[in-house]
């Protein structure tokens, strides 16, 4: 009688072996760039212990590229893309995957229904990799993503967790420039119109901001979230101005929420810069054509659309792209010039 033919392991026990997930497993095994130094010597170790063979065909599929990438955004906001900042994102990713042969594909996610998609496209990989945009708190976009074989470039850094990779601006370091820019120019009774206080860029934009006044001596009189709408900027305003009725310098977090908080303080009266001095942050195209045209925090907005997606193709390469985070600078113009505020002596 022949002898039965030895059984051939599992990839669910190399897993098991290696105390790690069998998604983390079939990384190791297919040679994927995103597993950590750790996980991949215990998978080594165990397939070397089983003496486990992968299948070809099945690697064959693992590795299959199927030609998309998905940029995935976490609103359930149907106008989102036609917002100027994620249209100059999406601008930038298209410029740079014109140089590969992968389509792009768009997905809000924040619905259930959202999630439902976006979790299905992924578990069927009908995409190659994906970009995630606009997570908020502990979002679950960013466990689902963890949970497939897929490299993930994430556009600005979530507020909970550090990932392998992302591209961001300096959100900190751009607002800590308004601060400077108020101080230098005598404004002395500032307030802030934050974002959304479960977003990253709001929250490093307050402590920028926060950090500047402090660094100069300067209270902050008041915060009020405007959610990055114009609408939610120019109720933020109001607010402020109940609280605080003399204010001479407001910092918003966003072109669009400076826009809306103008929009306030002129119906209240208020003359800008005389008597308010106004800074923004993006630096958009609409910043330019406000009345009076807005100082504003400038982040290369379209350029973070073509790194995200620039170090997206790097990784489904099989690279190991490092994080990316881009300048910023200020851009002065007529709503907080750069002279000082009308009750300061003029310099000598």
């Amino acid at each position: 009688m022949e002898p039965s033919p030895k059984r051939m392991p599992t990839l669910d026990e190399v897993a098991a072996r290696a105390g790690v997930s069998r998604t983390a497993a079939s990384r190791v095994i297919n040679n994927a760039p995103h597993v950590s130094r750790a996980k991949r010597e215990a998978v080594q170790r165990a397939v070397r212990e089983l003496d486990f063979v992968p299948n070809p065909s099945a690697q064959a599929l693992a590795t299959r590229r199927v030609g998309a990438v998905v940029l995935a955004v976490s609103s359930d906001e149907p106008g989102l893309f036609a917002d100027p900042f994620f249209a100059e994102v999406i601008v930038g990713v298209s410029e740079a995957l014109e140089q590969t042969e992968l389509e792009l594909i768009l997905l809000l996610a924040n619905t259930p229904r959202g999630r439902e998609r976006f979790e299905r496209l992924l578990r069927s990989r009908r995409a190659d990799g994906v970009m995630l945009m606009a997570l908020r708190g502990d979002d679950p976009l960013g466990r689902l993503v963890e949970e497939v074989d897929l490299p993930v470039v994430f556009g600005g850094l979530p507020l909970i967790g550090e990932p392998t990779w992302y591209v961001d601006a300096d959100n900190r370091g751009g607002a800590r420039l308004a601060a400077e820019h108020f101080a230098r120019t005598g404004r002395r009774r500032p307030v802030m119109v934050t974002g959304q206080v479960d977003a990253r860029a709001s929250v490093a934009r307050e402590q920028g901001f926060t950090d500047g006044l402090t660094l100069s001596g300067l209270p902050l009189l008041g915060v009020e979230p405007g959610q990055f709408t114009e609408e939610g900027g120019a109720e933020a305003m109001e607010r402020l101005l109940r609280e605080h009725p003399d204010p001479d310098a407001v910092f918003a977090a966003s072109d669009a929420m400076a826009i809306g908080a103008l929009r306030t303080l002129r119906e209240r009266g208020l003359r800008v810069p005389e008597d308010v001095a106004v800074i923004g942050f993006n630096d958009l195209a609409s910043a330019r054509h406000t009345s009076p045209p807005l100082t504003t925090v400038h982040q290369p907005v379209r350029a973070l659309g073509q790194e995200m997606a620039r170090m997206l193709v790097s990784a489904i390469e099989g690279h190991r792209p490092s994080p990316l985070i881009l300048p910023t600078r200020l851009t002065v113009r007529e709503s907080a010039p750069d002279l000082p505020a009308p009750d300061l002596p003029a310099p000598a």
